[in-house]
C-alpha cells in the first residue's frame, strides 16, 4: 500500500500549483466628477426612490411588477441554472465514488471442446458487489480554475438578475409617468375641443344671422376639427401604454388604475455619488467584471491541458457464484491503480484552445471597459437631461402664460372689431400647441430623474430585489459561494 500512499502525498503537494494568471481588477480611468454640477444632491441612492413621487398607485404598480414580472422570474430561474452548473464543475475537485451490484446466470454448451464431464454443471451463477473510486488529481489547477470560472459565471448571472430588477423598476415608473402625461395631453385636447365646439356653434348662429362671414365660420370649424384630430391619436397611445404597462406587471393587457394627475407628482431629488462609485453600485458593471474574471480563469484551464494528468482508481468488492457466500472473506476482491496521460501531438488543438481563451479574455476586458464608459455617459446624459429640461420647462411655462394673455387680448380685439378672427385663430392654436409641449416636457423631466437613479444604481436595487417575492441573494453573496473545498 506504500505506492498509492506515496502517490497521494505527491498529489497533495503538487495540487497547490495553479496555472494561468490570477485576476486583478484592471485600472479604470474614472473622472473625478460628473460634467453637470449637482447643486441639490441627496444621499438617496439606497432608498426606494419611486416613493418620492408620493403616488400610492405608482408604488403599488412597481411592487406588483417586481413580484409578477416574467423577466424577473426568468432571471431568477437562470441563477438557479448557473448554481447547478457551478455545483457540477466544482464536483470534479473531489473523488467520484459509486457502487455497482451484479447478478447473473449463464449456461455453456456441452458440445464444445473440451467437453464437460457428466458430473460438471453447465450452468454458472455470478454475484458481485463493487465499490469504486476514481479521482483525477488537480495537479495544475485545471479544475480549480474551471470552478473559479463557474463561480464568476454564477455571480455574473446574479448581477444580471439584479440588472433586470433595476431596469424593471425604472421601466414601470417611466411607463406610468408616460400614461398620466398622455392623460394630461388628452385633457388639454378635450377641453380645447369643447371650447372650440362652442365657438363654432356661436359662429354658426352669427353666420346664419349675417353677422360674420363664411371665411370666419370656416376658420372656427377648422380650429375645432384640429383639436378633434389630436384626440384619437392620444386615446390610441393611452390604450397601447396601458397594454405595455400591464405586460410589465405580468398581466394580460388591460386598463391601469391611476388617480393622480402629472401636476400632482412630486419631483424626486437628485442622488449624490462619485463616478468611481458606479463600479460597486451598478449590477451590470459588476456582471461585466465577473465575466472578465471567468474569462481570465479559463486561460488557466487551457494552459493546464498541456501538462500531464493523473487519475487514481480503486475497487473494493466481493464476488461469488453462490449468493450465500457473497459476504464471506474468501469472496473479497480489490484493485487499485493509477493512470498518467500526457498529450504529445494534438494537431494544434491545445494551442488553439489557449488562443481562444486568451482572445476571449481580451474581449471581456474591452467589454468591461466599454461598459464602464457607457455607464459614465448614461449618468452624465441623465444629469444634463434633468438640468436642461428644468430650464426648458420653466421657459415653456412662461410661454404658456404669455400665450394665454395673447389669446385673451386677441379675443377682446376681435370682439371690439379691431382685428380679424385670423388673429384669434393664431393665438389659440399657438396656445394649444404650447400647452401640449409643456405637458410633454413635464413627463420628460420625470423620465430624466428616473434615468438618473437607473444609471447611478445603488442600494435601492437591493430594496427592490426584496420585493420580487423570491429569495434575494444574502449580503456578501459573492463571498459565500466557495471556489475551492
Amino acid at each position: 500500500m506504500r505506492a498509492p500512499a506515496l502517490l497521494l502525498a505527491s498529489a497533495a503537494v503538487l495540487g497547490g500549483c495553479m496555472l494561468g494568471p490570477d485576476y486583478k481588477r484592471p485600472g479604470v480611468d474614472a473622472p473625478s466628477a460628473y460634467r453637470v454640477e449637482i447643486k441639490a444632491a441627496s444621499d438617496l441612492a439606497n432608498t426606494a426612490w419611486w416613493e418620492q413621487f408620493q403616488d400610492p398607485v405608482m408604488n403599488d404598480l412597481i411592487k406588483t411588477a417586481l413580484a409578477e414580472n416574467k423577466d424577473v422570474r426568468i432571471a431568477a430561474a437562470r441563477v438557479e441554472e448557473f448554481l447547478g452548473r457551478y455545483g457540477v464543475t466544482r464536483s470534479q475537485l473531489y473523488p467520484q465514488v459509486g457502487v455497482q451490484g451484479q447478478a447473473g446466470s449463464q449456461r455453456i454448451s456441452r458440445s464444445t471442446q473440451p467437453a464437460l464431464a457428466p458430473s460438471q454443471t453447465d450452468t454458472f451463477d455470478t454475484y458481485a458487489i463493487d465499490l469504486g473510486v476514481s479521482w483525477e488529481i488537480d495537479l495544475w489547477g485545471k479544475f480549480r480554475r474551471a470552478t473559479e470560472a463557474a463561480r464568476a459565471d454564477l455571480l455574473a448571472t446574479e448581477q444580471g438578475r439584479l440588472t433586470v430588477v433595476l431596469s424593471l423598476a425604472s421601466a414601470v415608473a417611466s411607463a406610468y409617468v408616460t400614461l398620466i402625461d398622455l392623460d394630461r395631453q388628452l385633457a388639454i385636447s378635450s377641453d380645447t375641443a369643447k371650447t372650440r365646439a362652442e365657438n363654432y356653434r356661436i359662429f354658426k348662429l352669427r353666420f346664419d344671422g349675417g353677422v360674420v362671414s363664411e371665411v370666419e365660420l370656416k376658420q372656427a370649424l377648422s380650429d375645432y376639427e384640429l383639436a378633434l384630430s389630436v384626440i384619437p391619436s392620444l386615446e390610441k397611445q393611452i390604450v397601447q401604454q396601458e397594454n405595455a404597462l400591464s405586460v410589465l406587471l405580468g398581466r394580460n393587457p388591460g386598463p391601469i388604475r391611476r388617480d393622480r394627475a402629472i401636476d400632482n407628482l412630486v419631483l424626486p431629488q437628485v442622488p449624490e455619488g462619485l463616478p468611481s462609485d458606479l463600479l460597486e453600485r451598478r449590477p451590470d458593471l459588476l456582471a461585466a467584471e465577473q465575466a472578465l474574471i471567468a474569462a481570465n480563469a479559463r486561460i488557466g484551464v487551457a494552459k493546464a491541458a498541456f501538462y500531464p494528468s493523473i487519475s487514481l482508481t480503486a475497487l473494493l468488492g466481493t464476488a461469488s457464484s453462490a449468493l450465500g457466500n457473497l459476504f464471506k472473506g474468501a469472496a473479497q476482491t480489490w484493485s487499485y491503480g493509477g493512470t498518467i496521460t500526457q498529450p504529445i501531438f494534438t494537431g494544434g488543438a491545445l494551442s488553439g484552445n489557449l488562443a481562444v481563451a486568451e482572445a476571449q479574455n481580451k474581449q471581456a476586458l474591452l467589454q468591461y471597459q466599454k461598459a464602464i464608459q457607457t455607464a459614465f455617459q448614461e449618468v452624465n446624459d441623465a444629469l444634463i437631461d434633468q438640468a436642461k429640461t428644468r430650464d426648458q420647462l420653466a421657459a415653456q411655462a412662461r410661454q404658456v402664460a404669455a400665450l394665454r394673455d395673447y389669446a385673451r387680448l386677441a379675443r377682446l380685439r376681435y370682439d371690439n372689431g379691431y382685428t380679424s378672427y385670423l388673429e384669434v385663430t393664431d393665438a389659440e392654436t399657438k396656445l394649444f400647441n404650447a400647452e401640449l409641449q409643456y405637458a410633454q416636457s413635464q413627463g420628460q423631466l420625470f423620465f430624466a430623474l428616473i434615468n438618473v437613479y437607473k444609471s447611478m444604481g445603488g442600494g435601492w436595487v437591493v430594496a427592490a430585489d426584496e420585493m420580487t417575492g423570491g429569495t434575494p441573494a444574502p449580503p456578501g453573496f459573492e463571498k459565500k459561494v466557495p471556489i475551492f473545498p
